[in-house]
C-alpha cells in the first residue's frame, strides 16, 4: 500500500534545545526516526523542518528534506505545507511521525496507514487499553472513546468512560472494572491529503481550547477519526533530558 511519511522536526524546544540534532549512537535523532520510518514500507519519507542545521543534518544522511515556515502553530500545519509543496493529490495518505520518536515501531506506522485506507476516514490514530487506574485518572494521559465501527467519539484528559457503580463501590478509583473499555490515545496520526488541505481553513473549536487537544478540531467540524487499537503501550518519545539519557543508553 502506498503512503508517505512526513517527520516534522522543529529546532526549538523549551525542555531540550536543538532536539532533532540530539546525538544517538553517532547519528542525529531525526535521522534515527527516519531510519525507523523506512522500515514501515512507506513509499517516501520527508523531513519537514524550520532550521538550516536540521536541514543540513538530514541532507548529510541522504534524506529528503523540506524547509518549512517557522511560524506554524502545530505539526499538522507543517504537514499541510508539505502537501502543498509536494503537490500531492487528495487521496495521498500521509503519516505524521514525530521527530522525537527514535524508537517508534515501524509496524505501528504501517498499521495506522492501513487503518486509514480501510476505513475511508479522514484521519487515523492509535490507542491501547488502559490497565492502571492511576493512568486512567491522570489528566496527562489522553483517553479516547470509540464507536462500534472504530471511529472516535471523543478525546479527553478526563477519566472516560466513567464506571459509575464500580468507582462508587470501590471508593476512590484504585482499581478498574474487568473488561473496562478505557483506551489511552497514542499521538501517531495518518491523514488524507484532502483533509490536510482543508485543515488550515478550520476554525479552532472551544473544546480543543479547554482540553488542550488539537484533534478535537477535526471532530468539531465533522471529520472522521478512525482508531487502530493495539495491545501494548509503544516506546516513549524524547521530551526531557532524562528521556534523552535513557534513549542514548539504548543506542549505546
Amino acid at each position: 500500500m502506498d503512503f508517505q511519511v512526513v517527520i516534522p522536526a522543529r529546532y526549538a524546544s523549551s525542555r531540550l534545545p536543538a532536539k532533532p540534532l540530539l546525538d544517538l549512537g553517532g547519528k542525529p535523532m531525526v535521522v534515527r526516526v527516519a531510519e525507523r520510518a523506512a522500515l514501515s514500507g512507506a513509499s517516501g519519507i520527508c523531513v519537514a523542518t524550520d532550521h538550516p542545521e536540521v536541514e543540513a543534518a538530514a541532507r548529510a544522511h541522504g534524506l529528503d528534506v523540506l524547509m518549512t515556515r517557522a511560524d506554524h502553530p502545530s505539526g499538522t500545519d507543517r504537514l499541510a505545507e508539505v502537501v502543498a509543496l509536494k503537490g500531492w493529490g487528495d487521496d495521498t495518505l500521509v503519516v505524521n511521525v514525530q521527530g522525537d520518536e527514535p524508537l517508534i515501531e515501524p509496524e505501528m506506522i504501517a498499521q495506522t496507514a492501513c487503518q486509514l485506507a480501510a476505513s475511508g476516514a479522514d484521519i487515523a490514530t492509535v490507542a491501547h487499553p488502559i490497565v492502571d487506574a492511576a493512568d486512567f485518572f491522570n489528566p496527562n494521559v489522553v483517553k479516547v472513546v470509540c464507536r462500534e465501527d472504530g471511529d472516535a467519539l471523543y478525546f479527553s484528559r478526563a477519566p472516560m468512560p466513567y464506571a459509575r457503580d464500580h468507582f462508587a463501590r470501590e471508593g476512590g478509583g484504585e482499581t478498574l472494572p474487568a473488561a473496562f473499555p478505557a483506551l489511552r490515545h497514542v499521538g501517531l496520526y495518518a491523514y488524507t491529503a484532502r483533509f490536510l488541505k482543508a485543515y488550515a481553513r478550520l476554525a479552532p473549536s472551544p473544546l480543543e481550547g479547554f482540553e488542550a487537544l488539537e484533534q478535537l478540531r477535526a471532530l468539531w467540524h465533522g471529520y472522521r477519526i478512525t482508531v487502530a487499537v493495539v495491545d501494548h503501550q509503544p516506546p516513549a518519545g524524547v521530551d526531557t533530558p532524562e528521556d534523552a539519557a535513557r534513549v542514548r543508553r539504548l543506542f549505546a
